[in-house]
């Protein structure tokens, strides 16, 4: 099927055969390698300040998480249109400058012994928002920087170098806020952000945004009208989006009530905590690597299904543990190596379908969509994990969130995008315009 028309066409683009070669691509790279390790580390680190600091229940951690994930539901769309109009450099600098001021102040105000909760709520939100910036133009600054032929080992890169952040973010956090202070480990959240903001903006690449055919800049409603129109008719896409959905409506009730249940059921440290959750960095490194390979070997349907069944099935193992026993520290370092080797072997194949069957004009629209229906439910499950614990405990809300999980597999599994194979099909023709 036809592309909609593009600034410039692949073979146009002046990047090296080698990615390594290119200087801002290494900027890219370094840029979202920092900006992840900072997200990661406030993702454990806001929670742990707000629990072992402000003596949060069960319901204002629930509630914390779901502010910080709201902006995904209130946003995207708006988000997506932008990105397809403007220049995804710019959106992630500014991304990037925020959210190391917004970190930095309530660092500061941490330190002060003044940070409460609707300030921690206020940051959360802020963090949250600028997020959404940052990765949806990420996303959609790789289409535009790389030839077609390059999306598989540009996407592995940045995932491996996500996996890495995910090894150190959460340790470092947790460790920080173990040994020093949350406020010292929030301040280290910002620098990571200023490190990203410092890279990015020395990306000399000049970005050309896709070309239009009328000079007027179509409304941003119907812009976001056409990208759910898009998404709603390729059959791979929707499915994508409900298998998401469902996955991370349960995947942020889970997480709520572990987050609650490592350091007060099971009675393990911040770094023990920050240490478990690191576990999942090696194994999403190990999921980057075979993300290039099996999808081509063996199908990218069967390798969905088979890794999404496996990683989200692990999970189903932590209410089987009680007390700071000698195997409950192991044991959960175990299940998040394999939960982040199979979800992050899912997330590269995941990428590389929706790169490849999207036009590069729709390319920040899509991947908002995709965002704004898998994660827009997250505030929701947060708020649903936090309930179920104060209801029944920690123990039992694990056993049916970490179930919940599982309807995301049984969903790939009944739909077409099971039976892709070693090829993907070609990018789908771009909805005409509505009017």
């Amino acid at each position: 099927m036809p592309r909609s028309s593009s600034a410039v066409s692949d073979s146009d683009r002046s990047v090296p055969s080698s990615l390594w070669r290119d200087r801002d691509f290494g900027r890219l790279w370094l840029g979202q390698t920092a900006s992840q390790l900072g997200e990661h580390a406030s993702l454990v680190v806001l929670p742990l300040f707000a629990v072992l600091t402000l003596n949060a229940g069960a319901g204002q951690l629930g509630a914390l998480r779901a502010v910080g994930q709201a902006p995904i539901l209130l946003l995207s769309l708006f988000v997506g249109a932008w990105v397809d109009r403007w220049r995804t450099r710019t959106m992630m600098v500014l991304a990037d400058a925020g959210r190391a001021v917004a970190l930095g102040a309530a660092a500061v105000a941490g330190l002060l012994g003044v940070l409460g909760l609707p300030a921690l709520l206020v940051v959360a939100f802020v963090v949250g928002a600028l997020s959404v910036f940052f990765d949806v133009a990420y996303q959609a600054s790789l289409v535009r920087m790389v030839r077609r032929d390059q999306l598989v080992r540009g996407n592995s890169a940045l995932e491996g170098s996500r996996s890495a952040a995910q090894i150190g973010g959460p340790a470092l956090g947790g460790a920080l806020v173990s040994m020093l202070s949350a406020a010292v480990a929030v301040a280290s959240s910002a620098l990571f952000f200023a490190l990203s903001f410092l890279s990015i903006r020395r990306i000399g690449h000049r970005e050309s945004i896709p070309a239009r055919s009328d000079k007027r800049q179509p409304r941003v409603w119907r812009q976001i009208h056409d990208g759910l129109r898009f998404v709603a008719g390729d059959s791979s896409l929707r499915t994508v989006c409900l298998a998401a959905a469902a996955f991370q409506f349960s995947f942020a009730a889970v997480m709520t009530v572990y987050l609650l249940h490592l350091p007060r059921d099971l009675h393990l440290s911040g770094a023990a905590v920050g240490l478990a959750l690191a576990a999942t960095g090696p194994g999403a490194l190990l999921g980057s690597l075979l993300g290039a390979r099996l999808p081509n070997r063996f199908g990218h349907g069967p390798v969905l299904v088979s890794a999404a069944a496996l990683g989200d099935g692990v999970f189903l193992l932590v209410p089987a543990l009680s007390g700071a026993s000698a195997v409950t520290a192991p044991t959960l370092i175990a299940v998040n190596f394999v939960f982040g080797t199979f979800s992050q072997l899912v997330n590269v194949t995941v990428m590389a379908i929706r790169q490849t069957v999207t036009p590069d004009g729709m390319q920040g629209r899509v991947a908002a969509t995709i965002s704004f229906v898998g994660m827009g439910l997250t505030p929701l499950g947060s708020l649903l994990g936090g309930f179920l614990a104060e209801a029944w405990g920690t123990r039992t809300s694990l056993l049916l969130t970490a179930a919940g999980m599982l309807l995301s597999p049984v969903l790939m599994t009944l739909s077409p995008l099971s039976r892709l194979g070693r090829t993907l099909p070609t990018p789908s023709e771009t909805p005409a315009p509505s009017a």
